[in-house]
């Protein structure tokens, strides 16, 4: 199985707002950079779409490691929160409704496709492939900002 890594991140200028992703996925030294956004969305939303554009753009199963600054994404998988909701019917332990529950979806069948970890990082910390992702999503955010 190939090992593979994967950088994220999401930005949001306004919460909701314009936003973007990216995501660098990295194999035996090569790079390939997915990025987009949409103009009115949240930061989370564009964290976890950077996730699932990363995961399906591999064209078979892999051993995937992501790299994410996002406590949103990270800690609802490697807490098992994910879990929960769905087990609760996409409610959070307080009975609200699960927020962005159609991406959470989308990104099930990839966990289970791939043996995926994650592991957060600081972001704004000098870690060089989340400088880029962000430098890059931020971009991305600001070419639906000023389509407005």
């Amino acid at each position: 199985m190939k090992e593979v890594l994967l950088y994220t991140d999401g930005a949001c200028s306004g919460n909701p707002g314009p936003g973007g992703f990216c995501a660098i996925l990295e194999y035996q030294g090569r790079e390939k950079c997915l990025s987009g956004g949409e103009a009115v969305t949240t930061n989370n939303r564009m964290e976890l779409l950077a996730v699932i554009t990363g995961l399906e753009a591999l064209k078979e199963p892999c051993g995937v490691k992501v790299v994410s600054d996002s406590k949103y994404v990270v800690d609802a998988i490697e807490k098992g929160w994910l879990a929960s909701w769905q087990k609760k019917g996409w409610k959070k332990s307080d009975n609200k409704p699960v927020l962005n529950v159609e991406l959470w979806q989308r990104l099930l069948p990839l966990l289970e496709r791939h043996t995926v970890r994650f592991q957060w990082i600081r972001g704004h910390a000098g870690h060089p492939y989340n400088e880029r992702c962000d430098a890059e999503a931020v971009r991305q955010s600001q070419r639906f900002s000023e389509a407005k």
